[in-house]
């Protein structure tokens, strides 16, 4: 099967490559990712352990930032790479682990390509987050007799009916890990089934909880309301991630909502910020006035008034610009994507709104639910009663946002028994 999988690769090698320097976004890094890795890269380590993280974009990247510190913490001497496969996420490991770690790109599946860059980094340990089941990376890792430990994992409903499929196959590249740290009970379940053996298997919980409270203890005031040139009794209606199709409905709801808040001020978040110059026009398309984040006047210039919309064209902001909204929607979830993390609003202590597609956050979404701090919508119309409502009722408004707030309280702690299993594996590795 794996010779029938490198054959399928190979012949699909021309159209991935094709598609890959088609996508303005892809093209940065794919020397990288082909296996050509820079010639300093295997410089002396003096003994010290190296760990390879891999992280794939923006949000396992930032949701395993407080992980690679810890591991630094307690191994100061150790060598980290953290790779992605995009630039947001090459720009958070940049940002957020400068000095801790360096970035590399992940390398295409292709043997030739996985064997380089394995040669080059030559790991004592991998730590693979979420859904990475790369058949050749796992199975060149596993006969070189790297440990592969998977953390935060998770098996959308989706991915796994994929896998049952072919469930010989993936049981034979699933080996390859010596843990398997996952989020919920039904992915430890979900693993078993796909033949993973049960003491390989342990349910952690997210890390993302730990994650979005680090980030709003570390980060308060990275974007405001002065930032946004935002006036005394302005308030925010914050939709963040958006995909196509998500923008008008969100701006219909928006329309019928300043009946009811006429100081009510939009703020649209693209999940791809380079599709903010089309959100600009299908803003303008409906009436509004759309000025882009960084195009607001300074202190000096003209201030804008009135009903609006502000386009956030810059990363690493939405995270913090939650704090200040009165309402929140979280994009990815009206449209059949698998939904954006709602746990970044909540650890503001923020209601979530979202739409019916969440299955990548399925069991945050169904917690918030659960204890009445989010509340699901089907369309335009859904979200526009659902956010009149709480326009309406604002004790229940802020009832429902302690509740999201105590939430991610509680679920707290996967970090730690993360940490644990790691070290656990690194130190009888190195023993």
């Amino acid at each position: 099967m794996f010779v029938l999988y490198n054959l399928l690769l190979l012949l699909a090698s021309p159209v991935i490559l094709a598609v890959l320097l088609a996508k303005k976004r892809c093209r940065p890094g794919l020397r990288q990712r082909l296996g050509w890795l820079p010639r300093d890269l295997d410089k002396s380590r003096d003994g010290r352990p190296t760990i390879w993280v891999h992280a794939v974009s923006l949000g396992e990247t930032t949701a395993v930032v407080p992980l690679v510190q810890q591991l630094k913490t307690r191994y100061p001497a150790a060598r980290v790479f953290v790779s992605t496969v995009t630039e947001t996420g090459k720009e958070t490991v940049l940002r957020r682990l400068a000095g801790q770690a360096e970035h590399l790109y992940f390398p295409l599946d292709f043997r030739w390509s996985v064997r380089s860059a394995l040669r080059a980094v030559r790991p004592h340990l991998i730590v693979v987050v979420e859904t990475e089941f790369w058949p050749n990376f796992l199975r060149e890792a596993s006969a070189r007799r790297i440990p592969v430990i998977l953390v935060n994992g998770r098996l959308s409903t989706d991915s796994f009916a994929g896998y049952r499929r072919i469930r010989p196959f993936f049981r034979r590249v699933l080996a390859a890990f010596t843990l398997c740290a996952m989020q919920t009970d039904r992915d430890v379940e979900r693993m078993i089934q796909l033949g993973v053996e049960p003491q390989r298997v342990v349910r952690t919980g997210n890390l993302k909880y730990d994650q979005v409270a680090a980030s709003a203890q570390a980060h308060p005031g990275q974007i405001s309301r002065h930032a946004l040139r935002l006036t005394g009794g302005e308030e925010l209606f914050v939709a963040g991630s958006t995909h196509p199709g998500e923008e008008e409905a969100v701006l219909d709801c928006y329309r019928r909502l300043l009946d009811v808040a006429p100081a009510l001020v939009l703020v649209l978040a693209p999940r791809h910020i380079e599709r903010a110059e089309d959100v600009v026009k299908a803003v303008r398309s409906r009436g509004f006035t759309a000025v882009r984040r960084t195009k607001l006047p300074g202190a000096s210039g003209v201030l804008i008034t009135g009903p609006r919309v502000v386009i956030l064209d810059t990363r690493g902001d939405l995270a913090t610009l939650y704090r200040d909204a009165t309402l929140v929607f979280v994009g990815g979830s009206l449209v059949n994507v698998g939904g954006h993390s709602p746990l970044e609003p909540a650890a503001w202590g923020k209601a979530v709104v979202f739409g019916p597609h969440m299955d990548h956050f399925a069991e945050a979404a169904e917690q918030l639910r659960a204890c009445g701090a989010g509340v699901m919508v089907r369309d335009a119309d859904g979200m526009t009663q659902t956010m009149t409502s709480l326009l309406l009722d604002r004790s229940h408004l802020e009832a429902m946002g302690k509740a999201a707030y105590q939430l991610v309280l509680e679920n707290q702690g996967a970090l730690a028994r993360t940490v644990a299993l790691i070290v656990r594996v690194l130190e009888s590795d190195t023993r």
